[in-house]
């Protein structure tokens, strides 16, 4: 979070968080790309690599609890979002929907641990970049099962649907599949994770501001201020583990029905 000096102008009272306090400048001046969410990139790269070797490295018939937490993650991709969803084709998409959902997670918990405190999903960039990835990967899986020009037709003209109709439906198909999908998913984690962290900065430094005004009656109401804050903190725990899920069942989906017979 930015350092509660930040909101306070002489003169002018409490200035709230905005969009600005998500443009974080240069970790090294020299270095003009190495901001604070792209070092939480790399570090979130490292810290699920270690876990799960780690988790991996001396497995045995009775896992220890390191080995249990890291095979229950693995377990819960490959069989509730992966296999439900992709049928029994699944298994050669376990590593890609496993990197993702694990990839996406430990970037939005970082909104809510100590000294981090800063989810990287709400810098929309990061995730356009896994949608344009999703984006490539079913279409490829589909393009390879059915072969280009039958895979485009069955996006641009729907099996059984009257002929006047694609005047209308065709249009939407296509930007559904080659627009719709890749936005709707990139933009509804980062919206998420941004308004979270939003509304976390709002009470807990709005608490401090009243905590340190010279007015009895802001001293008093700075524990209510604060008691939200921990209470959405909770919250938004909620909704980073949710939004991981969303993000990688609707990857497998997309990729289900790319290799379904018919859209």
């Amino acid at each position: 979070m930015p350092a509660s000096g930040r909101f306070y102008a002489e003169g002018d009272g409490f200035v709230p968080p905005s969009t600005n306090d998500f443009n974080l400048p240069p970790i090294f001046e020299s270095i003009e790309w190495l901001t604070k969410p792209v070092l939480l990139v790399f570090l979130s790269v490292i810290l699920v690599s270690v876990f799960f070797i780690l988790s991996a490295r001396k497995a045995a018939v009775v896992p220890s609890k390191l080995q249990f937490a890291g095979e229950s993650v693995y377990a819960f991709v490959r069989n509730d979002l992966a296999r439900d969803v992709i049928g029994h084709e699944f298994m050669r998409f376990v590593p890609y929907l496993f990197t993702l959902f694990t990839f996406v997670l430990t970037n939005n918990i970082f909104g809510i641990v100590p000294f981090l405190q800063f989810p990287a999903m709400s810098h929309v960039a990061f995730p356009y970049v896994l949608a344009i990835f999703t984006f490539c990967v079913f279409h490829y899986v589909g393009i390879r099962k059915k072969g280009l020009g039958k895979y485009l037709k069955e996006i641009a003209f729907m099996p059984g649907v009257p002929k006047p109709v694609y005047i209308l439906l065709t249009p939407i198909e296509i930007a559904t599949f080659f627009l719709v999908r890749p936005l709707t998913l990139s933009l509804r984690l980062f919206a998420n994770m941004f308004a979270g962290h939003l509304l976390l900065l709002v009470f807990i430094m709005g608490g401090d501001y009243m905590l340190r005004d010279e007015h009895l009656i802001m001293k008093l109401f700075s524990p209510f201020s604060f008691t939200f804050g921990i209470a959405l903190t909770f919250f938004e725990f909620m909704v980073q583990c949710l939004q991981a899920y969303i993000f990688t069942l609707l990857t497998a989906l997309y990729i289900a029905g790319a290799l379904a017979d018919e859209h």
